[in-house]
């Protein structure tokens, strides 16, 4: 009686499966990455490794229960590049968790 979860990437996507053991029940997330292009969700990369670092970030989190979207990604990267500060990130962030 409870959930369980994990994840795996295969052919560039990560698949989060939730199994339920009373009932059981299967479901899976798709996140599209890109590894050619550097790219999650359409969100550009600079780097492989800036890449992969995120998307096991983006996976582990989704364990608990984390929804990624394209603007949370795009808001990331521009805050890690340094295009946003790190109070209109707070800010942003705050303002998506609503």
């Amino acid at each position: 009686m409870g959930l369980f979860c994990f994840g795996i990437t295969v052919n560039s996507y990560i698949f989060v499966r939730y199994v339920n053991f009373q009932p059981q029940a299967i479901m899976y997330r798709e996140i599209e990455i890109d590894k050619e292009n550097l790219t999650i969700m359409g969100v550009k990369f600079s780097s492989i490794e800036a890449l992969e670092i995120t998307a096991n970030a983006i996976g582990s989190n989704m364990f608990e229960g984390f929804e990624p979207t394209k603007e949370l990604l795009q808001l990331y990267v521009d805050w890690k590049f340094g295009t946003v500060s790190e109070s209109s990130f707070l800010k942003a962030l705050y303002a998506n968790s609503k």
